[in-house]
């Protein structure tokens, strides 16, 4: 036991803690570690058992995720002696403050408002008696501390509470933008009980048809201007209308399954949206990144988070911009080229219509949009139940108030418009996606891709062989690139009509 007389503080090292006190600890944390694990174990199996392999792909995601939040934390406890042995000049701890060092001073011990983050970032007061070791180590050498402990405890709570909100953010985004997708599911039923007959198709003025009269803004400077202005109002009413969706749809059928006028283009399109959700819930390195270098310019005075939080809704702006000018350059398309069509209007998908050729570059934009977001209503939220409203990396609540207002307008902005406009407007690529195929069919197709690589593999001599096995999945990657979303696929009349 480590104590002293009189008013000093006593610290009870596990050796001296009665058994009943551990055991008890740690049943409740194994309990509600286990009730956790049990939990998402048996939403998996339930995903799986209704077929929702993409869900359970996502759900696999989030594991990661928590294993990941796992290790860091484990490394931030286990490296804290260390950590609390690196010493820094007393100097270096006086630059890039998130508060005054007046008001870390006058504030009292009860919110640590100014101390912790002048332990994160650079050295700050020692808070607890536990980092008393580091702050008598480096005393001794005329310096003091580069983190406290409470700092490092509070480091790792921030990383979880980040990772989590990210995660409930994606997932509710998910949810509301997968309710406004389904809603497009009777349009769906309308088209597919309507009866396809061998009367002759009569000639139409284009500007006739809906889509062309709501999309179409006329020819010239004037126009392209007039359209960028539309498209960018139209996200905010009406992105996507039953014009929208029935001539993307036949688009879509004509250039890549044109075989098969019975498509059932809604379904494929929730697969794929929910294929990509994988990809949205995940935390990948580059956000990281992100996160060290918004905790860098956390410095007093800049309101660095009040600008930053008009980087997620300035970004989202546009990528709604871009997905509904890319319907209205498809309807510029035909309107420019013809006068008068013979039947359906019908549009001609193209990669060229989206940025530097890729329409994925939109998933990865809102990938971001979402995680900056959570960023913000994190931190607000930890700080708001840790430190209080008044702390002073709170900042004034002019910056507040306006910081919270936008977190609001990008998650119901991004749930219910750019997110179903993403989910359709991509389709309008040069290529579709594997969600295309039934699931048992893509498991066919990469096991026909494994047949071929291990016959080719056989004809090889032994070193080539070797190399060959090594690659083998690179290889069905490829394949399978090729089989559901290369262009000459969808080309291909064989092909579509078997699709």
């Amino acid at each position: 036991m480590a104590g002293g007389e009189g008013g000093e503080e006593t610290n009870i090292l596990l050796e001296f803690t009665p058994t009943w006190i551990v055991a008890a600890v740690c049943s409740i944390i194994v309990f509600i570690s286990l009730f956790v694990e049990r939990f998402l174990h048996y939403l998996g199996k339930a995903l799986k058992k209704k077929n929702q392999k993409p869900l359970f792909e996502a759900l696999q995601k989030v594991k990661e995720e928590l294993m990941l939040l796992g290790f860091i934390s484990l490394l931030l406890t286990v490296f804290q002696g260390a950590i609390q042995r690196i010493c820094i000049p007393e100097g270096w701890t006086k630059r890039m403050l998130p508060c005054k060092v007046e008001e870390s001073e006058a504030a009292t011990t009860e919110h640590f408002s100014s101390a912790f983050f002048a332990g994160v970032l650079s050295g700050g007061r020692r808070l607890l008696s536990e980092s008393g070791f580091g702050e008598e180590h480096c005393k001794m050498k005329g310096k003091v501390p580069l983190l406290s402990l409470e700092a490092i405890h509070q480091l790792h709570i921030f990383i979880f509470v980040l990772a989590i909100t990210h995660v409930i953010f994606s997932v509710l985004t998910m949810l509301l933008g997968g309710a406004r997708i389904r809603q497009w599911k009777h349009w769906e039923d309308s088209i597919q009980k309507e009866t396809i007959g061998d009367a002759p198709k009569k000639v139409t003025h284009v500007h006739q048809f809906e889509f062309i009269r709501d999309r179409f803004k006329g020819i010239g400077k004037d126009s392209l201007i007039h359209s960028w202005l539309h498209s960018f109002v139209k996200q905010f009413y009406g992105s996507v209308t039953k014009s929208d969706y029935t001539t993307m749809r036949l688009g879509f059928i004509m250039t890549h399954c044109r075989g098969n006028p019975k498509f059932d283009f809604h379904r494929y399109m929730v697969r794929a949206i929910e294929a990509d959700f994988k990809k949205v819930v995940g935390i990948s390195w580059y956000l990281w990144i992100f996160v060290v270098i918004f905790l860098l310019l956390n410095v007093n005075g800049w309101h660095t988070y009040f600008w930053i939080a008009f980087i997620p809704l300035l970004l989202l702006l546009a990528v709604g911009t871009k997905l509904e000018h890319v319907i209205a350059r498809l309807a510029h398309e035909v309107a420019e080229k013809h006068s008068a069509i013979q039947g359906d209007l019908i549009v001609r998908p193209s990669d060229d219509h989206f940025w530097f050729h890729r329409p994925r570059i939109v998933l990865y934009l809102i990938h971001f949009i979402l995680f900056q977001n959570a960023f913000e209503i994190a931190f607000f939220f930890w700080i708001l139940t840790t430190y209080g409203f008044d702390s002073c990396i709170m900042d004034h609540s002019g910056f507040i108030i306006p910081r919270l207002a936008i977190g609001v307008i990008i998650q119901l902005l991004c749930s219910y418009s750019t997110l179903p406009l993403y989910a359709i407007v991509t389709q309008m690529g040069s290529s579709f996606k594997k969600a295309i195929f039934d699931e048992h069919v893509q498991e066919g197709l990469v096991g026909w891709a494994r047949k071929v690589k291990r016959r080719k593999g056989t004809k090889m001599d032994d070193g080539l062989a070797g190399s060959s096995h090594s690659s083998a999945e690179p290889y069905v990657k490829i394949e399978m690139q090729k089989l559901v979303g290369h262009k000459e696929v969808g080309k291909s009349g064989d092909a579509n009509t078997d699709i």
